[in-house]
């Protein structure tokens, strides 16, 4: 017989009834039933239930300990009747008539309990978080992005990919976040940094003639916690691919997307592939983002010709003051009661708005109810609803002004009018690529001309669109690959001719030489004979939280950093000795 184990907690059935066996594990929980006692004796891979009378060898060992005790077990597999069967456990029609007990390490009292989902402080989980571990919906988040990875990894081999690494230790980049710094005690005074992605590897990985690169590689941003991203590091599937068009990494990459959610979403519907593609700018005016939602149904729309020269004065007005703004409906189906939109009005007041202007139509009156539809009239009250597609018993909410300054105000009204009338449907995973960006932007502040996104894709119509057309006119083959709302990813098709790549960076006011020392080794590659290239990168933790149905990415990461970036349990960061730093050259600085 094995030293520990003749079994898992979760391997036995009612068929090895009568069979001698030896089990180890934590102690989930104890139960004393009228002199019997049960024990519920936990693994990796599940629980058993044991049952031990007051005189049996064990009984004495297993009564004194606490919870998550670790206990090695002997004794007899019995068929539970039927009034006891458990049917929440794969175990649950056995137990273990317990003849031998031995301890094999003793807990101390537990800072947090496991057995149960308690809701304690974060902080307290993160520092204890071996504890956290157990329990069992983080553990079960754990082992499903163990899942995750080995599916996509498998798919992606399938697929013709080929698993390559890219340094860690390597320069700092300019790119859109900190980065972490790395002292060189063999180069004093110099640094490495940690990527921040492995975007100008993969790229030389192209020009080398690696035909189809991935890798789940690790990511390091110096940059604040949210819901959705971790603080310091992330996973990624990044993925680069040789001689294609923008449509080939599509088909490339949906299969696999598609795949993987499909299998691990448990019976929820996911988008067949092709998955639609929407146009940057059609996004934003539909759905107030460029990450939308899909699960719910509205559309915005342009209703500003109903307003031009109409009675109510103050859309008027803001038309006429400067031909760049407009009038945008947000429909509300089943939404016409007049406290639903002062209920709308007054969630706008407090995200700093003024308000939402709204119509709502209710049976028996003519035209629409509210300010708005007694200013114009029940005859272009009518054609906005007909516009929209409403009818008795909705409503229609508006935004007024410039679309650049309120489209994000109006797509959190679109969510909250979604929300709020049930509209979202769950048990769906819908997706779209985001296509078209532009490729740039202008930059209020500083008043110039700058990249909108990456800097490195090709502009649609490459050095000809560079040369002749207004720079803000110009789009990118650049796209975001969205799923209910989150971002997956970004990518694009690179931009791998130099003339094209100075051109652009002059643009955005870089001169050559700024280009040339920044991104010379990935520039001087590319005269040397380039292939058209192009990948995306999506996110590992934010699938798995996806997956998981988890609100906090934390909640999938097996040791994450908390909201302010430190490792509670491991003591990170922590300031080092003296001799530490002068090996390294460095004086800390008060």
């Amino acid at each position: 017989m094995h030293a520990y184990r003749t079994h898992t907690c979760g391997a036995l059935r009612r068929t090895d009834a009568g069979r001698a066996v030896r089990l180890s594990g934590w102690i989930h929980r104890k139960r004393d039933h009228g002199g019997l006692m049960f024990v519920d004796l936990r693994d990796h891979y599940g629980v058993t239930q044991l049952v031990l009378a007051p005189d049996s060898e064990g009984f004495a060992v297993l009564e004194r300990l606490r919870a998550e005790s670790v206990i090695r077990i002997e004794g007899e597999v019995v068929a539970r009747s039927p009034e006891t069967v458990n049917p929440n456990l794969p175990t649950g029609e056995i137990e273990i008539r317990v003849r031998a007990a031995d301890v094999l390490s003793e807990a101390a009292e537990l800072p947090v309990p496991v057995f149960g989902e308690p809701d304690y402080p974060e902080d307290l989980r993160l520092k204890h978080r071996y504890l956290d571990l157990r329990r069992e919906n983080l553990h079960r988040n754990i082992v499903l992005r163990s899942q995750v990875i080995s599916s996509i990894r498998r798919r992606m081999t399938d697929a013709g990919f080929n698993e390559l690494q890219t340094p860690i230790l390597t320069a700092s980049s300019p790119e859109g976040a900190r980065d972490f710094l790395v002292p060189s005690r063999l180069h004093p005074g110099e640094f490495y940094a940690l990527p921040q992605a492995p975007q100008q590897f993969k790229q030389l990985l192209m020009v080398s003639g690696f035909d189809r690169y991935f890798q789940i590689a690790p990511c390091f941003r110096d940059e604040d916690a949210r819901a959705d991203r971790s603080p310091g590091e992330f996973y990624q599937l990044d993925l680069e691919m040789s001689f294609v068009t923008q449509e080939d990494v599509f088909n490339a990459l949906e299969p696999v997307l598609h795949g993987v959610f499909e299998e691990f979403a448990q019976g929820k519907a996911v988008t067949p592939y092709p998955f639609p593609r929407i146009p940057y700018r059609e996004s934003i005016a539909k759905y107030g983002t460029d990450k939308p939602d899909l699960r719910n149904p509205i559309q915005m729309q342009d209703v500003s010709d109903h307003f031009r020269g109409a009675g109510f004065g103050l859309f008027a007005r803001i038309l006429d003051a400067d031909s760049k703004n407009r009038i945008w409906a947000i429909p509300a189906p089943g939404g016409g009661a007049r406290a639903f939109a002062d209920r709308m009005n007054s969630w706008a007041q407090g995200e700093g708005q003024p308000g939402l202007g709204y119509i709502f139509w209710r049976e028996g009156e003519e035209g629409g109810a509210g300010p708005i539809a007694k200013n114009i009239g029940p005859e272009l009250t009518t054609a906005v609803r007909d516009q929209l597609g409403l009818q008795v018993g909705d409503a229609a909410f508006f935004v007024a002004g410039d679309p650049a300054a309120f489209y994000k105000f109006a797509g959190l009204a679109r969510t909250k009018v979604g929300q709020e009338l049930n509209l979202v449907a769950e048990g769906r995973f819908d997706f779209c690529w985001i296509v078209d960006f532009p490729m740039f932007e202008w930059n209020e502040d500083e008043k110039r001309i700058d990249f909108s996104h990456n800097p490195f894709s090709m502009p649609q119509g490459e050095l000809e669109a560079l040369n002749r057309r207004d720079p803000l006119d110009i789009l990118a083959y650049q796209y975001d690959i969205v799923v209910n709302g989150v971002e997956l990813s970004s990518g694009a098709i690179r931009n791998h001719k130099p003339e094209i790549m100075l051109r652009a960076f002059e643009i955005a006011g870089y001169g050559p030489e700024v280009v040339e020392e920044q991104f010379g080794g990935m520039l001087n590659a590319f005269r040397y004979g380039a292939p058209p290239h192009g990948g995306s990168a999506p996110g590992i933790d934010r699938i798995v939280m996806l997956l998981a149905g988890a609100q906090n990415i934390r909640e999938v990461i097996a040791f994450p950093l908390n909201q302010q970036a430190r490792d509670l349990m491991m003591n990170a960061p922590a300031p080092v000795s003296a001799r530490q730093l002068k090996e390294l050259h460095i004086r800390v600085q008060p």
